[in-house]
């Protein structure tokens, strides 16, 4: 299980180059994102935790590429090639401002599981991001209002959890909502290094 963790203590974790780590990643592998961007920030202070975004690798073996399955602000549920995030974050020609950690899953699954964690995950490609879900949130740590419904939308940790819970792993919550913390601190999440 993951603690709970500062910034600081992120820049702890050991520091690995995409070259080097690209043939460690596997599909299934969890990436955690704690951002300086304003959305992050906001995500980052309603959720008390370092952490602004997360997704899940899927390492496709005919293309020979690393992709990230998220739900992107603004964008929806997509596939988006790794190293984007370390060269070219959103077409700006610069890297992800902040601090990217790899994670597994430590989970009796095996990769056909995992394989179709992934394929549900694609089925939802497309389905909007839910904008309005960080405010909600809030709501719900302020006035103590119960899990919010499911709907055709999703933030990057409802699109995670429920990829897993789709095969059999679902991540232990603790509170009305499924932020990227809920996921950090599940007892099955391993981090293991930062990349950049």
């Amino acid at each position: 299980m993951a603690n709970r963790i500062s910034k600081q203590d992120i820049e702890q974790f050991p520091l690995k180059p995409y070259a080097d780590m690209r043939k460690d990643l596997q599909t299934g592998d969890l990436v955690f994102c704690s951002g300086s961007y304003f959305f992050s920030q906001a995500i980052q202070k309603f959720t008390h935790s370092v952490w602004s975004h997360v997704g899940i690798i899927y390492r496709d073996p005919t293309l020979e590429r690393i992709f990230i399955l998220e739900s992107e602000t603004m964008i929806g549920v997509r596939l988006a090639p790794l190293s984007k995030y370390l060269r070219d974050y959103h077409g700006k020609n610069r890297p992800y401002r902040g601090n990217i950690v790899i994670a597994r899953v430590d989970a009796p699954v095996d990769q056909v599981k995992l394989n179709h964690a992934i394929s549900f995950g694609m089925d939802e490609l497309t389905k909007p991001y839910d904008n309005f879900e960080i405010v909600r949130i809030g709501f719900r740590i302020l006035f103590n209002i119960s899990r919010r419904t499911k709907d055709r939308k999703y933030i990057c940790s409802e699109l995670v959890y429920e990829c897993f819970d789709h095969i059999g792993v679902p991540f232990q919550l603790n509170d009305e909502y499924v932020s990227p913390d809920d996921i950090w601190l599940d007892e099955q999440v391993r981090p293991q290094y930062r990349i950049m």
